[in-house]
């Protein structure tokens, strides 16, 4: 895969980053959202492991290197304008959030109040410690 043919047609914005969503390839469930630079698009689209920039820590971040709780690329879809991409993903580890829950989207708003509605997989403590990966 020649990862400049994409790269040509993202447009990134002003501080060189572009939305990236990840899909589970299987269900469609969307599992997160983060951002990626040009490094990073490079990178995953080079090795198929999801690698996102954190705003956060400043750093280049592939998913699961703390956690082993990985992201395999299976499809890569660009939107109409450019500036958002969707990675259809087979997640490894059963839980993409950094909270434990299979999915970041783990909490729904009904009756005007945030209800737990995600699956919970593992306990952050117990794999992270005092860190985080969204950290």
């Amino acid at each position: 895969m020649n990862p400049d043919a994409l790269i040509d047609q993202i447009a990134f914005d002003a501080g060189g980053l572009v939305t990236a969503i990840a899909q589970d390839y299987q269900t469609n469930e969307v599992l997160m959202v983060a951002f990626m630079n040009e490094a990073t698009v490079r990178q995953t689209l080079e090795t198929g492991l999801m690698t996102y920039w954190s705003r956060s820590r400043q750093r280049v971040w592939v998913k699961g290197e703390t956690s082993g709780h990985t992201q395999e690329v299976r499809e890569v879809r660009l939107d109409c304008d450019g500036d958002a991409l969707v990675f259809k993903v087979l997640q490894h580890g059963g839980a993409a959030c950094h909270t434990g829950h299979r999915s970041c989207f783990f909490r729904r708003f009904d009756d005007d109040r945030l209800v737990e509605a995600g699956v919970h997989v593992f306990d952050p403590d117990e794999v992270y410690g005092d860190e985080s990966e969204s950290r």
